[in-house]
Order: structure tokens, then C-alpha cells, then sequence
């Protein structure tokens, strides 16, 4: 059945793009909050509480195995979420991942540890990790679109940048709650029962950003699309028409940004506080200033990129990234301080430079008609091959080399694969090329329902 796009003039369009950016920045912060709050007990708490039959260094990359597990379920999340993204609304998807995060994050909150249920409770770890990756994996996409979907003209760059910022904010968001419950409840306290505090902190996040959420309006351009009957069958399938070429250089640009985030964010706090003796708090509150100047310069490159293109930004941004890799970990490795400070500083300037955009190159490969179930791929697998595995490669290279120099030189490659990925990919489709054509809707009944 045929329904009319809504009609708004151009206030309320404007004051609609500016309430649905402000929702899938609420949205996308809560869940990686609950995303990251993982990622720091994966890294500082974990190991002791669901492997402590391990050694220290085995239980890290038992725990870091869990961490992974969220990345390989978010694909899953990506397909599902996708495809009923393309086929009735943006808007119904985005609810039902943000619901589905919540719920992860709580019961991880309420897990009984390895000495009380002994195997169930990695076991049970594991589950929720996944009910986690499949929200995430239904989130990252259709946040992204259904803000650039809303932007007013000339500035798809500058609104999809907003969900970009909740990847930093969750992050800080996360951090802070973390380093606050530490300090009210003293550490012995924190690493017994006081790290479940922040996760069953996830139930009244998720409610307040349902509540926001539920405000927002369908995506324009999806309605367009729903009103001409170009709503498709298969979209994934369909996806695929771009071309296998245009799909491995946008995934090969991409990759880079998420493994470096990962190990900046995440595995830095492992190796910084067991290889480096540096305290937990002042790591924890490094990368959390850090990810703060993350958040914070987003809108300023996405406002560059919108007025004078994305190209010279991108691949200067890949270039900064390979370089100052080469320089993390000896500036982490001198035991000083303030030069840890330095590194950590640089990863939350130099990370935003492409981060902010990469969201709206994706989103820019696919057609309206197929757009969530596209980006969601080529998104969920960057996240798989690049943050996904990080911290447990990273680990797994420290302990068989004994250093952290097969760390940089596995950021080096893999910056290396982005930075050549991005050339090419610009060289194939140049800046201001049209967007794609939709792919025609099958001619069976019900095809646009």
C-alpha cells in the first residue's frame, strides 16, 4: 500500500534534523556506553572474576576473547536490524537495538562470578555479550543514516557526525561511571561487586534514551521510497549491485580507525597498568580526557568536510593515524607520565579526523532502498577485522614477543591497508559523484510492505 511522504516546510524540517540528531547522539552514546563499560572490566576486572584460574595473562586474553565475541555477534545484529530497516522504517529498528543493549548490559550486571557458579558464568558472560553485539550491530548503521537521512542541505556531513560522537561520548560516559563507583566504594569492594554497579546502571540510561528516542520521525527518505513501492525484497542482496570493487575499498578504508580506537581504548589499559605499572585511575582518566577531545572536535572536521569535501581530509587524517602509531607505544613505554598523557592526547585528536566521516562514506556507497542493510555490512565487518580482534591480537603478539613492537607493527599494516584503501577508493569514485541509483523493487505482491 502506497502512503504519502509528510510535507513540513522549512522550519520544522530544520527543528525535526536538529531533535533526530540530538536523539541518535542520546541513543548511540547509551549504548556504547554499555559497549565500552565491557571493555574497561574486560581489560581491569574480568579476568579476576569469571577466569581466575588462569594466569594474569591468560585470564586478560580470556577476557579480551569475551570482548571479541560482542564484535562477531554484531553482524548478526547488522543483517536483522538491516534488513527490517529497509523493509518498514528506520525508526522501529532503532528502538528495539537500543532495548536489546539495555538488557545485555543489566544482566551482565547480575551475573554470579566463577567461584559462585563456577563454568555457567563465563558461559553466561559470553550469552549476554552477544545479546549486546546484536543490539550494537542494529544500532551503528541505522543512527547514522537516519541522521544524514534528516540533514538539511550541504550539511549530511555535519549530521552524520552526530551519531559518530556517541562512540567518544559512550566512552567518557562510561569512564567516568566507572572511576565514580571505584571511588565511593574503594577498590577491594569494586573488583568483588562494585564493577556490577555501572551495568545495572544500563536500565535507567536505556530508559531515558527510549524516551528521547521515541520522539523521533521516520526518515524522509525512506518514506519517499516507501510511497514510490522501491522498498525491496532483499535488500543485503540487493546491496551487492554496487559493485565488489566499491565494497572492499570502502571496508579497506574504514578498518584502520577501529582497530587503533581499540587498542587505544582498551587494550592500553591492560598493558598500561600490568606491563607499565601505571594506575588504573590515572589510565582510565587519560583516555577518558582523550575520548572527551574526541567527542569534541567531530563537529568542527565534520563542518570542514562539508565545505570543502571529505578527500583530503580522510587521507590525511589515514596518514596522521599510521604516523603517530608509529610513536604510541615508545611514548607510552618510557614509564614517564606525562608522555603517556602526550600519547593518549594524540590518539583522541588525530582518531576524529576520520571517524567523523566514515559514517557518511558508507552511508554515501548504497541507495536509499538498501542503505541500512549495506552500510550495516560494510560496518560490522570493519568492526570485526579491525576493533573486534585488536585488543586480543595485541594481546596475544605482547605475550609471544615479550614487547610491544609486534603491537605497532600490526597498526602499522593495518593503517597501511586503510591509507591505500581510501586512495583508491576516491581515485574510483570521486567526490560529488551522484548517488547511487535505487534498485528497482521486485514486482510481487507485497514488496513494499
Amino acid at each position: 500500500m502506497n502512503t504519502s511522504p509528510r510535507e513540513e516546510n522549512p522550519g520544522e524540517a530544520r527543528a525535526t534534523a536538529g531533535r533526530t540528531a540530538l536523539a541518535t547522539l542520546a541513543g548511540t552514546t547509551l549504548e556504547w556506553y554499555d559497549f565500552f563499560l565491557y571493555g574497561t572490566a574486560a581489560a581491569l576486572i574480568f579476568n579476576q572474576q569469571f577466569f581466575p584460574s588462569l594466569s594474569p595473562a591468560a585470564g586478560t586474553l580470556a577476557a579480551f576473547s569475551t570482548f571479541a565475541v560482542g564484535f562477531i555477534a554484531r553482524p548478526l545484529g547488522g543483517l536483522v536490524f538491516g534488513h527490517y530497516g529497509d523493509r518498514i522504517g528506520r525508526k522501529a529498528t532503532l528502538v528495539v537495538s537500543l532495548v536489546l543493549m539495555g538488557i545485555g548490559s543489566t544482566l551482565i550486571g547480575a551475573i554470579p562470578n566463577y567461584d559462585t557458579i563456577g563454568f555457567w558464568a563465563p558461559v553466561l558472560l559470553v550469552a549476554l555479550r552477544i545479546v549486546q553485539g546484536i543490539g550494537l550491530g542494529g544500532e551503528g548503521a541505522g543512527a547514522t543514516l537516519m541522521s544524514m537521512e534528516h540533514a538539511p542541505r550541504g550539511k549530511k556531513n555535519l549530521y552524520a557526525g552526530f551519531p559518530q560522537m556517541g562512540t567518544p561520548g559512550g566512552l567518557v560516559l562510561a569512564n567516568i561511571v566507572f572511576l565514580t563507583t571505584n571511588a565511593l566504594v574503594g577498590d577491594a569492594a569494586f573488583t568483588s561487586w562494585g564493577w556490577r554497579i555501572p551495568f545495572l546502571l544500563s536500565f535507567v540510561l536505556v530508559a531515558v534514551g527510549l524516551l528521547i528516542r521515541l520522539r523521533v520521525t521516520e526518515s524522509p527518505s525512506f518514506d519517499r521510497a516507501r510511497a514510490r513501492d522501491e522498498v525491496v525484497r532483499f535488500p543485503l542482496a540487493e546491496s551487492f549491485k554496487v559493485g565488489l570493487p566499491r565494497l572492499a575499498l570502502t571496508l579497506f578504508a574504514v578498518v584502520a580507525n577501529s582497530a587503533v580506537a581499540y587498542v587505544f581504548m582498551v587494550f592500553t589499559l591492560s598493558y598500561g597498568s600490568q606491563h607499565l605499572d601505571y594506575d588504573k585511575q590515572f589510565l582510565i582518566v587519560s583516555v577518558t580526557v582523550a575520548a572527551a577531545l574526541w567527542f569534541a572536535t567531530i563537529p568542527v572536521w565534520t563542518k570542514i568536510a562539508d565545505r570543502h569535501g571529505r578527500r583530503t581530509m580522510f587521507i590525511g587524517g589515514s596518514v596522521a593515524i599510521l604516523v603517530w602509531c608509529v610513536a604510541f607505544f615508545p611514548l607510552l613505554n618510557t614509564g614517564n607520565s606525562a608522555l603517556a598523557v602526550v600519547a593518549l592526547l594524540g590518539m583522541g585528536l588525530i582518531i576524529p579526523v576520520t571517524h567523523c566521516v566514515q559514517g557518511s562514506i558508507i552511508v554515501d556507497t548504497f541507495p536509499v532502498n538498501v542503505r541500512y542493510s549495506g552500510t550495516s555490512l560494510i560496518l560490522q565487518a570493519g568492526a570485526i577485522l579491525g576493533g573486534g580482534l585488536a585488543p586480543m591480537i595485541s594481546t596475544a603478539l605482547l605475550n609471544s614477543g615479550g614487547s610491544s613492537t609486534g603491537v605497532t607493527w600490526y597498526l602499522v599494516a593495518i593503517c597501511s591497508v586503510s591509507l591505500a584503501g581510501a586512495v583508491a577508493l576516491f581515485r574510483l569514485v570521486p567526490e560529488g559523484a551522484p548517488e547511487p541509483a535505487r534498485v528497482p523493487a521486485e514486482s510481487v505482491p507485497g514488496s513494499a510492505a
